[in-house]
């Protein structure tokens, strides 16, 4: 049997949950709300997290694009597809949303720009 303590985010209020893990049940303590039941399950059983970082980007006004995963991915794998944007380099012009690596780091999530930049 597993317990951990999880700070839930997915509204204002911020429950402190109480996750207990074993024999295949999960159990949440602590919640106000039943999104609190569900995130508390999903941070004890898989964590994923949206990965937000910048790239280097060509014949722009500035040096840096902002990006983000497409898709939260696991939160084991986060390093891995920081470490596959190392490296990455785009040209200007882009658009918000336009995909600037496909399937990263074998995630199956692509990662997309979070804004317009246009040429310098």
């Amino acid at each position: 049997m597993r317990k951990t303590e999880v700070l839930c985010t997915r509204c204002p209020r911020g429950c402190l949950l109480r996750v207990t893990v074993g024999n295949g049940d999960v159990t949440v303590e602590g919640n106000e709300c039943p999104v609190g039941e569900k995130h508390g399950a999903e941070e004890a059983l898989n964590p994923v997290r949206t990965v937000s970082t910048t790239v280097r980007i060509l014949g722009a006004r500035l040096p840096r694009l902002p990006v983000r995963t497409s898709q939260p991915v696991s939160k084991s794998r986060m390093m891995e597809v920081v470490a596959a944007l190392r490296g990455t380099v785009v040209e200007a012009p882009v658009k918000a949303g336009q995909v600037i690596l496909k399937n990263v780091a074998g995630t199956g999530v692509d990662i997309v720009a979070e804004r317009d930049v246009e040429m310098a």
